[in-house]
């Protein structure tokens, strides 16, 4: 084991855990090679829900409905979320996965393309959760800047593509070099927009949190 394993070892030794339910949602997940967010991830978005405390939520990639699940879960008494999934397979998964939670009724489910959801949504968001297509971020950029409110989050997970993104790009896999410059773009827009205050940190397989001014 290597000294950075034996570091987050720790760290996640220190963390207080979920809610039952969302430990059963995460083994099902695991158990059926769905990807759902890092034990990393999910701390942070515990330290940033109880920051900010946002009664407005819109996820971007809604897979098994765990993320939801969690943001609704330690978000304020009455928030609000809605959350888009393309994948057909998964969404009845979701669906079932919010009405054990007892948050279908504050949960709103956008099946389709995000791109085009995206178009049609109004009003604004507190925070936004982008875990979806990681080859779409930049496409989904000009909605979401959109939709997010003054003083807003927006939070984009998997952002460092386990470490691959500060390789050159003829290191990477051909299948994969669309992604990589598209991931690369959308880092970069993100940094030199004039509205937003962005950091990207090294934690789980990368994060960037971006505050719209």
């Amino acid at each position: 084991m290597t000294s950075e394993n034996r570091f987050l070892t720790y760290l996640q030794s220190l963390d207080r855990g979920n809610t039952k339910l969302l430990d059963q949602i995460e083994e099902e997940a695991l158990a059926e090679q769905v990807p759902i967010i890092r034990k990393e991830m999910q701390g942070l978005l515990k330290f940033l829900l109880a920051l900010k405390k946002p009664k407005k939520i819109l996820e971007v990639g809604t897979a098994v409905g765990f993320s939801a699940i969690l943001l609704l879960t330690y978000a304020p008494e009455g928030a609000e979320l809605s959350t888009i999934e393309n994948y057909e397979k998964r969404i009845p998964v979701a669906k079932k996965n919010f009405q054990r939670a007892s948050l279908e009724q504050r949960i709103t489910l956008y099946e389709g393309d995000a791109a085009e959801i995206l178009k049609q949504l109004t009003g604004s968001y507190d925070l936004i959760f982008m875990d979806a297509a990681k080859g779409q971020y930049l496409a989904f950029l000009p909605e979401v800047v959109r939709l997010l409110a003054a003083g807003g989050l927006l939070v984009s997970d998997n952002v460092l593509r386990d470490g691959e993104l500060i390789e050159s790009r003829f290191a990477v896999t051909r299948r994969n070099r669309t992604i990589h410059r598209r991931m690369r773009d959308y880092l970069y827009e993100l940094t030199h927009r004039e509205d937003f205050v962005t950091t990207i940190l090294d934690l789980g397989d990368g994060v960037a949190l971006s505050v719209k001014q």
